[in-house]
């Protein structure tokens, strides 16, 4: 039932293709965010850096935990200052909700302690943010993931949806996600894709150099200079050092696909056609009408976390209007 069919998104004129409407905003969009840092220690005695953004709306007065919460997860090698993410905390500060962005192990600014880093299947760092959160007394929490953070957020609440999900996560959207890795990689891997991939690679190699003396000798001695691909570079650090052993597993295991039968809250997929991260299988069309509590709506343009509308760069775009309108949706409904 819930794939929506009827999306209204349309680009403006000057940004024609997937390419220009996933460049264009990371490069131009601006969205100032002032946030309030804190640092919380993970059980593993490492560190994650969060950042608060209070509601600027005229709603109940008090501190935190007196307005609804969202938690919200950037991209792969982002941070909580991505346009992206900034231009989502603009618009739901704007209407009543507090928002907590924090940002993954080694991407805040300041290198994490340990001799690992984040993954695109962290949930345990997700669930010691969400912990945090309750601890501040928030009891009507909402997640927001984009892209390798969709991921993360749609995994996490599938497994916790078999688990037992904290009663106070109500619901989620997330934006231009990967919900299949092993394919995306290989799109990735296409001619017209290969900068992403390229820049991806040159962040996490830089990452590994600095990190190095911390590292395991398998993961010291592997030559960089011989990975092409992001797909490479999993198979060599991510997933051994993560503990998956080869990418084929570390893709299988964090897939967010075989999940999202388990949600048990109303949450919002939006991933656009002609997003060039994103293979066919990150649009699961035939699933999305079996689903019940997974809105899934697939514009034909967007890019990937573009979705930038005629009103200009800077104002608010079509993924924080939807996701404004489904978490303030009494019921879940797909406009």
């Amino acid at each position: 039932m819930p794939l929506i069919t009827n999306a209204s998104y349309s680009p403006p004129a000057y940004l024609w293709n997937g390419h220009l409407q996933t460049i264009i905003p990371s490069v131009f969009r601006k969205i100032p965010v002032a946030y309030r840092r804190e640092r919380i220690t993970t059980p593993d005695d490492d560190f994650l850096d969060v950042d608060w953004c209070l509601s600027s709306a005229a709603t109940p007065a008090g501190g935190l935990g007196q307005r609804p919460l969202v938690i919200l997860s950037h991209g792969l090698e982002g941070d909580s200052t991505r346009q992206y993410l900034a231009g989502m905390v603009r618009q739901l500060t704007a209407h009543g909700f507090d928002c907590l962005a924090w940002n993954y192990r080694s991407c805040s600014g300041e290198m994490n302690k340990l001799a690992r880093f984040y993954h695109i299947g962290e949930t345990d760092d997700l669930e010691a943010v969400v912990q945090y959160a309750l601890g501040k007394g928030y009891a009507e929490i909402s997640l927001v993931g984009f892209s390798a953070g969709g991921n993360i957020s749609l995994k996490y609440l599938g497994e916790r949806g078999e688990q037992g999900l904290h009663p106070a996560i109500k619901k989620a959207v997330a934006v231009s996600v990967p919900l299949d890795l092993m394919t995306t990689a290989d799109r990735l891997e296409a001619w017209d894709s290969m900068l992403y991939n390229i820049r991806f690679q040159n962040t996490l190699k830089e990452k590994i150099r600095v990190k190095s003396p911390l590292l395991p000798e398998a993961i010291r001695t592997v030559d960089m200079s011989r990975i092409r691909s992001l797909r490479e570079f999993d198979d060599l650090i991510t997933a051994p050092l993560h503990g998956f052993g080869n990418v084929e597993n570390y893709y299988r295991v964090n897939s967010s696909l075989p999940f999202l039968s388990k949600i048990t809250v109303p949450t919002l997929v939006l991933n656009a056609r002609n997003d060039p991260f994103l293979s066919r299988q990150c649009l699961p069309d035939a699933l999305a009408k079996e689903l019940s509590l997974v809105w899934m709506e697939f514009p034909k343009q967007g890019g990937h976390c573009g979705f930038t509308t005629k009103k200009g760069l800077q104002a608010p775009n079509y993924a924080e209007e939807r996701a404004l309108a489904f978490l303030t949706a009494i019921q879940p409904s797909p406009l």
